[in-house]
């Protein structure tokens, strides 16, 4: 596709409402998009994003306005609709098939054919096709591994490598950052500036709004499903003016933190610990009254030493000891020690998608509120209650069946359940992925309040100046091992990612 005028319009919504029961998700949305440029969407979780994302998209009909593409006014009545227009969705939650490789998931139903023999598949041509592809994205993964073992980080990169193999004229992606590390943003950004020059025009959901200066032509605000405005970015002043028309309130700062002088005692302390191919002789510790932060790229080992800690996975050298006492780690005596996992991957490990918000929250805290196994259900709703309203989860219901809920107050849902546990020690796993600017400050608060309260948390994120301005001390992380501990008043990004990057060797 050759280059095209970056102001020819491609896309234009007028007048777009959006009707579920109860509630109206869009309310006479204009939006356009043009060839070659970034247009990012932003707005709260709820205000109405992936809604309009589902309605290009073809997963839901508008209930009522217009869409026009390409000047033309279209009805894309299904996804496969929209998919033949040349409209191309990376979502949010990754929508791979678990079980077969990544070359094939990045080809599906578009796999080369051996020139003789049209009903088999040329393997050598899909592998060298998707390395190619992935390469193209910076991505250094495996095609022949299963989508199953991949990370969060890994599935966005060949979710966005499936997008890319589409020859599209619109490509959205819904949160695609969320997750990656600075090298991974990197390349990501590089290869969008490839698409631009395309012609291809993208709509880019984001709540890292400081991204916005990064690859932003055009922000679009949503807010409670209308839109507030809509800007060049040259015209945005600054990140306070975007996030003013999110929330309808100034927020002077992302992240609150008031660092204690005095520390309490080693909450958890890590010896020596190893796991085959995993991870090599990991010390650290956390004090209560503390935040550590883990930084490292995707791969570095800090995922694993998460599960590791909490007795998800065993190791094979080393100890874990919490609160000075010599223990082998599972999951049920984690949670008896008053240890919480809030793990990176909210869908498969942190919540029961098919059950309410109400037994989603109190699931890990039956034996302590009811210790004779008998359930009260006033006191498990008072509970319950107590949690929702300090998170401000947003929700119809306690019986809100979780899977229906924004990625935000599922994130939310999670950390309510460990907090239910009255948990002194946290292993936070990307806390804030996928969660507005309004959440995240919300969530950064609490963690505050608990650290005050005596609670240790050791932190993972792969977001840098999360990491920098919540953290009393970070641990940095490369090739399984700890190669450096940072007082927080001496890190910067740079330091972190020289030896996140590289190692001792740096």
């Amino acid at each position: 596709m050759g280059a095209q005028p970056a102001d020819e319009t491609i896309l234009e919504f007028k007048g777009v409402s959006k009707d579920f029961p109860g509630v109206r998700a869009l309310d006479k949305v204009d939006f356009d998009l043009k060839r070659g440029e970034v247009h990012v969407l932003v707005g709260e979780n709820g205000a109405g994003k992936s809604t309009l994302i589902k309605i290009l998209a073809g997963v839901y009909p508008p209930t009522e306005g217009e869409i026009y593409y390409q000047g033309d006014e279209v009805d894309i009545r299904n996804p496969k609709v929209g998919l033949n227009m040349g409209i191309s969705v990376i979502y949010q939650e990754m929508n791979l098939v678990p079980y077969i490789s990544v070359a094939k998931n990045i080809f599906l139903g578009r796999e080369p054919r051996r020139k003789w023999i049209p009903f088999l598949v040329d393997y050598p041509r899909l592998h060298k096709d998707a390395r190619e592809i992935l390469d193209s994205i910076g991505a250094e993964i495996d095609t022949k591994v299963n989508a199953v073992e991949l990370g969060v980080a890994q599935g966005k990169l060949v979710e966005m490598a499936k997008a890319f193999s589409i020859k599209a004229s619109i490509l959205v992606m819904d949160e695609p950052t969320a997750a990656l590390t600075q090298k991974e943003l990197d390349e990501l950004f590089r290869s969008i500036e490839e698409f631009k020059k395309k012609g291809i025009g993208i709509i880019y959901i984001s709540h890292r709004l400081e991204e916005i200066f990064d690859v932003a032509d055009r922000v679009t605000v949503l807010r409670d499903g209308k839109v507030m405005a809509t800007m060049d970015v040259g015209e945005v002043k600054n990140l306070d003016e975007i996030i003013r028309l999110m929330v309808g309130r100034s927020m002077t700062a992302y992240f609150s933190r008031e660092f204690l002088k005095e520390k309490g005692d080693v909450a958890l302390n890590v010896k020596n610990l190893s796991r085959e191919g995993v991870l090599r002789d990991v010390n650290l510790h956390v004090r209560s009254g503390e935040i550590v932060g883990l930084a490292g790229l995707v791969g570095a080992g800090r995922t694993e030493l998460a599960r590791v800690l909490f007795g998800v996975d065993r190791y094979d050298d080393g100890e874990v000891e919490i609160f000075g006492k010599n223990l082998s780690m599972t999951p049920a005596k984690s949670v008896a020690l008053g240890v919480g996992f809030i793990p990176e991957d909210r869908k498969k490990e942190g919540l029961a998608l098919i059950l309410p918000v109400k037994e989603n929250v109190i699931i890990a805290s039956l034996k302590k509120l009811f210790p004779r196994g008998l359930i009260n259900p006033a006191k498990q709703s008072k509970a319950v209650n107590e949690y929702v309203k300090a998170l401000r989860i947003v929700t119809p219901s306690l019986m809100r069946i979780v899977r229906f809920l924004s990625g935000g107050n599922q994130q939310k849902v999670v950390v309510a359940k460990w907090l239910c546990t009255q948990a002194k020690i946290f292993i936070f796993d990307e806390p804030t992925r996928g969660v507005d600017v309004g959440a995240k400050a919300e969530i950064h608060q609490l963690m505050n309040e608990m650290v005050k309260q005596g609670a240790a948390i050791l932190m993972i994120s792969s977001e840098l100046p999360e990491v920098l301005h919540m953290s009393d001390r970070i641990y940095v992380m490369h090739g399984g091992r700890i190669v450096k501990e940072l007082q927080g008043d001496e890190a910067d990004q740079e330091t972190v990612l020289k030896y996140a990057m590289a190692g001792g060797a740096a």
